[in-house]
């Protein structure tokens, strides 16, 4: 079982022999967890967003392995390794941009094919572990943030990296909160379109912990930078590069062209599961893209219409364009200069 937090938000609670996942998809006017008993139902949880946000979906992916082993180890003594590894391709196929999720697959793998006795019980300690880790992370980075922003007058987020996408506390959230028990005041958010993660996520989940939020368009992003109210964006991310670039949920790299522009720094926040040490560039990150039904309206939908969508979830910002990688590990200013290698143990 996971210690309880101080936080009102908790996106995954773990029973013991299922996982309660909250639906994200019906926040912020419904709070309702689904609970699932099989790897198969955590796949399709993270498949179609009711759990989002790259730490969030790397544990719940270990937990659906936990599922699996407890399931197939009863019914199929026999050949329940393969069926768990059956599994394990089933919650990879997921979605394809978090590192986080391959990242904590591995884990589990390994401990899979190594452990030869009581198996179920090794599993079920490492995600455990894999979640008070991350939990233990947010807090970290989030201290090292607010150390980063110093002074810093105002911030705008984009996305939900939260509470709501993480083990607990957040990694961009997780800096604004620690900032703001230092002084910090002026937090902004993006709505973050299609899906409007900033607009019925992020704010909703500030405003549980009684931080005041400001939610703006996504178009009146430069504006609010021409306005002086800002000096930082802190966003969260999906996988970051050897040199430094991050992908992150799409929008991301025109508020980093607009920053530039502006004068408003870059931090990313992000655990170093969120790193592809195999990973040279970002242009090597794959970029989910998502059904063309999400933009469009419901009248275009059909096979003679003259109007598609082009839907991509993530871009890339290249580390030219950010000034802070902030980690558990240490932060990394100006990673364009001399990548994130010093953060590898």
């Amino acid at each position: 079982m996971i210690a309880e937090n101080k936080l009102a938000v908790q996106a995954l609670q773990w029973t013991g022999k299922s996982l309660k996942v909250l639906d994200q998809r019906q926040l912020p006017q419904l709070i309702t967890y689904d609970e699932y008993e099989h790897a198969a139902g955590v796949a399709e949880a993270i498949r179609s967003m009711r759990v989002r946000g790259a730490p969030a979906i790397g544990i719940a992916a270990a937990y659906g392995v936990v599922l699996s082993a407890q399931q197939h180890f009863q019914a199929s003594p026999a050949t329940w390794h393969s069926l768990v590894q059956a599994d394990i391709q089933l919650l990879a196929a997921s979605r394809p941009t978090a590192v986080n999720l391959f990242w904590a697959l591995d884990l589990m793998r390994q401990t899979l094919e190594t452990v030869e006795q009581q198996t179920v019980e090794a599993l079920t300690a490492l995600a455990v572990q894999i979640h008070q880790d991350d939990l233990a992370a947010n807090l970290r980075m989030g201290e090292l943030g607010a150390e980063v922003l110093g002074n810093a007058k105002g911030v705008l987020t984009h996305c939900n990296a939260g509470a709501l996408a993480t083990g607990g506390y957040g990694t961009a959230l997780g800096v604004i909160r620690s900032a703001y028990q230092r002084g910090l005041r002026n937090v902004f958010a993006g709505e973050t379109r299609p899906w409007l993660q900033g607009a019925r996520l992020t704010v909703w989940e500030l405003a549980q912990d009684g931080i005041a939020a400001t939610l703006i368009a996504d178009s009146a992003a430069a504006w609010l930078m021409r306005t002086g109210a800002i000096d930082w964006v802190v966003v969260g991310a999906d996988r970051i590069a050897l040199n430094g670039d991050a992908a992150n949920k799409i929008g991301t790299y025109s508020l980093a062209v607009l920053a530039k522009q502006h004068g408003v720094k870059v931090m990313v926040v992000a655990p170093t599961s969120t790193i592809d040490w195999s990973m040279p560039s970002g242009e090597q990150i794959e970029i989910e893209q998502r059904a063309a039904s999400e933009l469009l309206p419901e009248c275009y939908q059909h096979e003679t219409s003259l109007v598609s969508a082009w839907n991509p979830v993530f871009d890339v910002t290249p580390a030219n364009l950010i000034d802070a990688i902030v980690t558990e590990r240490g932060v990394v200013l100006n990673p364009a200069l001399q990548g994130i290698g010093s953060l590898r143990q």
